[in-house]
């Protein structure tokens, strides 16, 4: 199967608020605190259009399979950026499309002028962390910025 990674468009808004609706329940992260509620995931294209923002989807035969994105970290100074509700199916996990979204979206944040990356995430998404780690996010002791997102329970950081 060919996968096509490109950024968010109109037609994409159900499929990536499916996706994401889809992938959280599945390492339990659907009650209070997860970003399963946050009102963007209604509409991600118009969410992430905003100035300092971008979102990536991973899209075959028309549907989508994965995402991922940065944007500024609600409530810290504005040289700090987070990366944002990366979820895959199944289906693709394991084939490097993680990495590529990850590529594409460190690489937007330094030209957008970000000099780090938070993200917030669960221990229990242990194979999301090892590619968290292996592309230089270092694990910190507590939540940065206004995320409402007390139910996660790993964060990081990285210097871009």
């Amino acid at each position: 199967m060919e996968y096509q990674v490109r950024k968010i468009e109109p037609k994409d808004i159900a499929g990536v608020a499916q996706l994401i609706r889809t992938v959280m329940p599945e390492f339990g992260a659907s009650g209070p605190g997860f970003a399963i509620h946050d009102p963007e995931v209604t509409d991600m294209f118009s969410a992430y259009t905003l100035s300092r923002h971008i979102y990536y989807v991973v899209e075959a035969n028309g549907k989508i399979l994965g995402g991922g994105g940065i944007a500024p970290l609600t409530g810290e100074e504005a040289e700090i950026c987070e990366l944002r509700k990366m979820y895959f199916m199944p289906e693709i996990r394991g084939l490097g499309l993680g990495q590529k979204i990850m590529d594409l979206s460190l690489e937007e944040a330094r030209k957008m002028g970000y000099r780090k990356c938070y993200l917030e995430t669960l221990k229990s998404m242990e194979k999301a962390q090892i590619l968290y780690r292996r592309n230089g996010f270092a694990p910190i002791n507590k939540p940065m910025g206004a995320t409402g997102h007390f139910s996660c329970d790993a964060w990081y950081l990285k210097t871009l």
